[in-house]
């Protein structure tokens, strides 16, 4: 037997699993869609970048820049590249001093405490932050040496360059023991 509407039911099915969903009004008169839309992968609200969380930017000026310029010292220090570490002192000749003063050792690390409050005088800012530097000698005796670091930089002034308003080592002080 031959069923007449069973080719014009099925056309009427297949076009209508084609339509998009209905819309409905909202109380205020705009459509509202009646499936919610899908967020693209990765932007939902448990996402996760995938380069980790983002660092915020230092303001060059603050003492959280002098901090990163001492950690940068003491990280030099530790892989023996002692010209770059050099390059961040103000006084080329107390640099030079303190390299001698640690080169009969096999390992130099440098621990930083909390600095203090930056200080502000005669056109410069001062940071000074308690550290200690210890290791390894040659003899295989360990050493500990407190310090005090103090960092410097130039306020913007007129006729300052762009190094003077950077930060740098301006003096250790410290016992070697």
């Amino acid at each position: 037997m031959n069923r007449p509407g069973v080719p014009i039911l099925a056309v009427l099915a297949l076009v209508a699993c084609d339509q998009a969903p209905k819309e409905q009004a909202s109380p205020k008169g705009s459509p509202i869609s009646a499936q919610a839309p899908v967020p693209p992968p990765g932007t939902g609200p448990d996402a996760r970048t995938p380069f980790g969380p983002t660092k915020r930017a230092i303001d060059p000026k603050s003492s959280d820049a002098a901090e990163r310029v001492l950690e940068h010292f003491g990280a030099l220090i530790e892989q023996g590249r002692w010209s770059e570490a050099e390059s961040l002192w103000s006084n080329v000749r107390a640099a030079a001093q303190f390299r001698l003063d640690l080169k009969d050792n096999t390992e130099t690390h440098l621990r930083i405490e909390r600095p203090s409050e930056s200080e502000g005088a005669a056109g410069s800012i001062y940071l000074t932050v308690p550290a200690s530097f210890y290791g390894k000698r040659k003899n295989g005796e360990q050493f500990a040496s407190p310090a005090l670091v103090t960092l410097r930089r130039v306020n913007d002034v007129p006729g300052s360059t762009e190094a003077q308003r950077r930060w740098h080592i301006e003096r250790i002080e410290w016992q070697l023991r």
